[in-house]
């Protein structure tokens, strides 16, 4: 009975219900609204890579150690930490000064989009629910089967992300996607400082 757990078909079925679950909690969840934001600005390619990257290791993490990753820092730290960086990128999205409406929006080098990304969704999925829900499946079936799976979901979500924030935010000028994303990551500080102060 145990033997069966690492065969091919248990292993695809627990890759493939990990997904399901992990891509359907995810979808429309803040993850997926950085990379949005930011492939409004910045080039995909960086975005995605350190979007996956982050989630990897994560997924990586949660496998490995379980619920108990989170528990390495305390809560508070690690929403005080998430807290000030959304609003670093906020307040700094609010100060853009749009020079010329029809100038081409500038593409950082992709190194830097890359570790922004990396951080950015690192510090706001580190103990996140869907992490939670990954070390759970980890600890009652295969462990490789639940990352593939939950690894593969975060990424098409990460694209499907990026697909939209160039696609249809770049159709706005490059003022207001600065004013959108700025307020959007304003939003999330507050949401991360009320959760800080229990109101949440």
């Amino acid at each position: 009975m145990f033997d069966t757990a690492f065969a091919p078909g248990a292993w695809l079925s627990s890759a493939g219900t990990t997904f399901l679950l992990i891509a359907l909690a995810e979808f429309g969840d803040k993850s997926q609204l950085v990379c949005m934001t930011l492939a409004a600005r910045h080039r995909g390619l960086p975005v995605v890579a350190g979007a996956v990257a982050a989630f990897a290791v994560l997924n990586l993490l949660a496998v490995l150690f379980g619920a108990a990753v989170a528990a390495w820092l305390p809560e508070w730290v690690v929403t005080a930490a998430v807290g000030a960086l959304f609003a670093f990128f906020g307040i700094n999205a609010l100060r853009f000064e749009d020079e010329d409406d029809d100038e081409e929006i500038e593409e950082k080098p992709g190194h830097g989009i890359f570790a922004t990304t990396f951080l950015l969704i690192f510090l706001a999925e580190f103990g996140d629910k869907t992490q939670i829900a990954v070390a759970g499946m980890g600890s009652a079936v295969d462990a490789t089967a639940v990352w593939g799976g939950a690894t593969l979901a975060l990424a098409t979500t990460s694209v499907l992300g990026v697909f939209a924030g160039r696609r249809l935010l770049n159709r706005l000028p490059l003022k207001w996607i600065h004013r959108i994303s700025g307020v959007f990551f304003l939003i999330l500080a507050a949401l991360a400082a009320a959760k800080l102060i229990g109101w949440l």
